[in-house]
């Protein structure tokens, strides 16, 4: 009996009572409400493609809407090849044929909420990136009708991770309020992390532990990630994300991609 109470606090603890927090403080901004009245337009992240010769590889992340926003972040990827007049955006969606090319501003809000950078390679590495990426969203595995599961995946960062998982060289890791990192497509319990630095061990999204440099110490249940930042130190926080030195306001972290 002492370890089930003893089990039951620390869950309370590390996962409930932070959520609750967040939940509190988010539900007393102002949010749209509704798909049309929210803003989707860009963010003025990004400077005009041809402002910069050099290839790029953006990954941004931003809080999906409504209440949703307690929980999770949407996450899309933007290329730029070299001398490219325009951006390129990839996402995951529920309605329709999931994956999505161009389907807002390559760095527009997402229901009103402002987009952060999680991570970028940019010069001759992201050229080398480019064609990976492409390949990993054409062969995307669930991209036909009804494939597509908010929760617990696959889901838009599902879809993210799957891309990412083909460029590990990029050194980049999704936020840990992105809901839907943890589904592994392949179906086994274990596995590599996408940057194959360290292994995760996944129930089909729902509960797991990740142990990696440079997706960090992690651990699942329900989709609400706690854990701990080795790369850059910070914690991750349910609800909250990552907790750090350089926080940024919608809780994901913008950091350059690294080993590319």
């Amino acid at each position: 009996m002492k370890a089930v109470k003893f089990l039951l606090l620390t869950i309370v603890a590390l996962f409930l009572l932070p959520v609750g927090l967040h939940a509190a403080w988010w539900l007393n901004r102002d949010l749209p409400p509704t798909y049309t009245m929210a803003r989707w337009s860009s963010a003025g992240l990004l400077p005009p493609a041809n402002a910069k010769p050099d290839a790029v590889v953006h990954v941004y992340a931003a809080r999906v809407g409504r209440w949703r926003g307690i929980f999770a972040h949407h996450s899309w990827i933007v290329v730029k090849e070299r001398g490219a007049s325009r951006y390129t955006r990839y996402d995951v969606v529920g309605w329709g044929t999931p994956v999505r090319t161009d389907l807002r501003d390559p760095d527009g809000y997402w229901f009103g909420n402002l987009p952060t950078l999680v991570g970028s390679v940019e010069g001759e590495a992201a050229e080398r990136l480019i064609p990976k990426i492409r390949e990993a969203v054409r062969t995307y595995p669930f991209s036909g009708y009804g494939t597509y599961l908010a929760w617990p995946g696959p889901n838009s960062n599902s879809f993210v991770n799957h891309v990412l998982a083909a460029i590990p060289e990029a050194g980049i890791a999704l936020p840990p309020t992105a809901v839907g990192k943890d589904f592994r497509e392949d179906g086994w319990f274990a596995g590599l992390t996408p940057s194959r630095t360290g292994i995760q061990l996944s129930a089909k999204g729902l509960v797991g532990l990740t142990l990696a440099w440079v997706e960090g110490i992690e651990i699942n249940v329900l989709g609400l990630v706690a854990g701990f930042d080795l790369r850059d130190p910070a914690l991750k926080v349910p609800g909250f994300g990552r907790v750090g030195p350089d926080i940024l306001s919608s809780g994901a972290t913008a950091s350059t991609g690294r080993g590319a």
